[in-house]
């Protein structure tokens, strides 16, 4: 099974956005550097189980939230958007 680290990205930087916490407040209560939250709310890293948990403590938000629907079970995976980019073509 694969997941969307994408989309979980995606979801952490929303909800930190909407606590108003920058990449480096949430960097620094993570005791990470900015540059893993960036790659990690751009999908471009995995996240592990325990750093997720503690995002999620630090943001008031469930894991849940942040990982549902995110694990890809079909061939249409990306195909909306792969079909948006070769329409810009």
């Amino acid at each position: 099974m694969n997941i969307d680290y994408k989309l979980i990205g995606s979801r952490i930087k929303q909800a930190r956005k909407q606590k108003g916490m920058t990449q480096e407040v949430l960097a620094e209560k993570l005791n990470v550097s900015i540059g893993y939250i960036s790659q990690v709310e751009r999908g471009i890293t995995k996240i592990s189980l325990d750093l997720l948990g503690a995002i999620s403590s630090i943001l008031a938000c469930d894991i849940a939230s942040l990982v549902s629907e995110s694990a890809v079970h079909s061939s249409e995976y990306m195909e909306s958007e792969l079909m948006a980019e070769i329409r810009k073509l």
